[in-house]
């Protein structure tokens, strides 16, 4: 007795494979498109920027000619700005994935808590620009400091750090928990030995692109009133500062062609502090996914 019909199995056979041709074709097309766009713009960017970047555009400060001008002030206070936003960030937002995966109840509260920070990540920049300038210039007294904006862009990126970190804890197996605590370690020594260095590589991830969204983002920091052009460095994090995305948005607006090659140099510079940050973290997340 015959239970498998051949034709209708090679019937339905060549309708999925048809299909999966089709959404492989597409898939296809939208990556190349998105390669294609990226490449267009490196392209742009390098060819007009590459003439203007020099040593001197590197050491010079803002000027109003675009010859003499450049972006020390700018990229100091850019790595500056990220030395606050980075340790502010990171530890409070893997602290708070923490208490919220290993130690919280699973009741409503903590459950709404927990939609509200996934529904915080979607919230526009300029918002948090509001708020910092709500709490830390004007609250606290920060004024247009490095720490105001450190903190403003801490908290623009913190629902990102936590809900990437949150998925790396809760990727971690719990038989790894349960042997951990049949050797007769603590619920801290487990987290502290055995599912931080496991959620490493994952927490890294998400870490990475939320400091990227923060080293580029101008809206917080045009809602602050962080000056555009400055003759200083900052000493502390208390003193006033320029950033990269300030200083290449003010060479963008104005009506000089020769200053939008300087935008386009400055643009080339911030993408290789980028480069320059992501390959530490890539480098430390690959390290410890050989040993994990």
């Amino acid at each position: 007795m015959k239970y498998i019909d051949d034709t209708l199995v090679m019937k339905r056979m060549s309708k999925r494979l048809l299909y999966n041709k089709i959404w492989k074709f597409l898939f296809f097309l939208a990556t190349t498109f998105a390669l294609i766009t990226l490449a267009v713009l490196l392209y742009r960017i390098v060819t007009q920027g590459a003439g203007y970047l020099t040593a001197d555009f590197l050491t010079n400060f803002a000027s109003r000619f675009p010859a003499k001008a450049g972006i020390k002030a700018a990229l100091i206070g850019s790595l500056w700005l990220m030395a606050v936003v980075a340790p502010v960030s990171i530890i409070l937002g893997v602290g708070t994935a923490i208490y919220l995966e290993e130690y919280a109840k699973k009741n409503k509260l903590n459950d709404f808590i927990r939609m509200n920070i996934s529904n915080l990540a979607g919230v526009p920049s300029i918002v948090f620009g509001l708020l910092g300038l709500t709490i830390f210039v004007r609250t606290f007294g920060f004024g247009k400091s490095v720490l105001a904006a450190g903190l403003t862009m801490s908290l623009l990126i913190l629902p990102v750090i936590i809900v990437a970190a949150q998925e790396a804890i809760r990727a971690v197996p719990n038989e790894q928990r349960e042997a951990s605590y049949g050797m007769g370690a603590t619920k801290w020594q487990t987290i502290v030995r055995v599912v931080l260095p496991a959620a490493i590589p994952g927490i890294l991830t998400g870490s990475i692109l939320a400091l990227s969204r923060a080293i580029g983002e101008t809206a917080p920091l045009v809602v602050i009133g962080i000056p555009v052009i400055l003759q200083f460095l900052p000493t502390s994090v208390f003193s006033e500062f320029t950033a990269l995305p300030m200083q290449i948005y003010d060479w963008a607006k104005r009506p000089q062609e020769e200053f939008q090659y300087v935008a386009a140099a400055g643009i080339i510079v911030l993408m290789a502090v980028l480069i320059f940050m992501n390959s530490i973290a890539v480098f430390i997340r690959n390290k410890f996914q050989k040993r994990y």
